[in-house]
């Protein structure tokens, strides 16, 4: 089987990768890491810094989708995974040339958060839709809850080493750049072992520029395992928050935006949380997980607060709680799919 695969985030290539292990003897072509063979393009292509820097990936884009419609002739199915931005325009372009060619789409776009009116979208335009968190068939009547990648790809256990803290100031320059300066404040006033996790494919040109002085920190380039060495961290928003509440070290969720990106996303985004965790739990109609901080309240004084009076044993019960909703790993169910459709 041949398949047209369009995934452009490194989160995507790391849920691809799981899933490739599920679907021996399948051929791919499209939009991916290298690492998985000749892609059209490479992912790096598609490397976004944020909101401002998006303009300038149109005309790639733009190229990029039409090669994949014209890729796709020789492809049996099409299987995309998260980037509404670019894989929804994708898909209508795939459906209007090929009808009767099945398009799945893993990591739905985000409708519960805003956006709703595009789960109709999405519905009309893919054949198969793989939910990664239960609560995301309450907007997509025709979506299958898979499970969540993030229990297929956890490799650590949690080991804290006492006194040690673990900051993640994220992977891009614009969330690096404005946390370090609060970090290595925090750092210096707290006692013990301080990690820092810098993503493994950063190169130290990078790391010198973005980061500063980082003297203070005992670098990990694996953030799972920064995180399980913890006894306790501060999590720029994103994915690392749910990796984080999974593997059960207690954490703040921080981050800051550029102020008019904050107040656009304040705008558009309705749902009482941000961190995935609490996003989950809220809708399960149970109480938030951890502190979510923002802009001007993410500063040495609160971070130190919180480090202080957080309840871990409560943290430790909604770990175990938010383990029992998602249930299982989604790589298996997903390769079921992908091979098989709904049947």
């Amino acid at each position: 089987m041949r398949i047209l695969v369009s995934a452009l985030e490194p989160s995507a290539n790391l849920h691809l990768n799981y899933l490739l292990k599920k679907l021996e003897g399948v051929e791919i072509t499209g939009i991916f890491d290298r690492a998985f063979g000749e892609p059209l393009y490479g992912m790096e292509t598609f490397s976004v810094m944020g909101i401002a820097d998006a303009a300038g990936k149109y005309f790639v884009a733009r190229e990029a989708m039409a090669r994949m419609v014209e890729e796709a002739d020789g492809c049996e199915k099409v299987l995309l995974i998260d980037a509404p931005a670019f894989n929804l325009p994708l898909a209508k372009k795939l459906k209007r040339r090929y009808p009767n060619k099945e398009i799945i789409y893993y990591i739905l776009p985000k409708v519960w958060a805003w956006k709703k009116r595009r789960a109709k979208e999405v519905a009309r335009r893919c054949d198969v839709l793989a939910a990664v968190f239960p609560f995301e068939t309450r907007f997509y009547p025709t979506a299958e809850y898979v499970g969540n990648p993030l229990l297929d790809e956890l490799h650590v256990r949690r080991l804290p080493q006492a006194g040690t803290t673990a900051f993640l100031p994220g992977s891009r320059r614009s969330e690096i750049t404005r946390l370090m300066p609060v970090f290595r404040e925090t750092a210096r006033r707290l006692p013990g072992k301080k990690v820092l996790a810098i993503p493994a494919f950063m190169d130290d040109a990078r790391i010198a520029e973005w980061y500063g002085d980082i003297g203070a920190f005992e670098v990990v380039r694996d953030t799972q395992e920064a995180v399980a060495k913890a006894e306790f961290a501060f999590v720029c928003s994103g994915t690392a928050t749910l990796e984080t509440a999974l593997i059960g070290t207690p954490f703040v969720m921080v981050y800051i935006a550029r102020s008019w990106e904050y107040a656009l996303a304040k705008r558009l985004v309705k749902i009482p949380y941000k961190g995935l965790a609490n996003i989950i739990l809220d809708f399960e109609g149970e109480g938030p997980m951890h502190e979510e901080l923002f802009q001007e309240e993410v500063n040495c004084e609160r971070l130190l607060d919180l480090y202080e009076t957080l309840d871990r044993e409560a943290f430790g019960q909604k770990s175990r709680r938010l383990w029992e909703i998602l249930g299982h790993g989604s790589a298996e169910r997903v390769a079921q799919l992908v091979r098989n459709g709904y049947n």
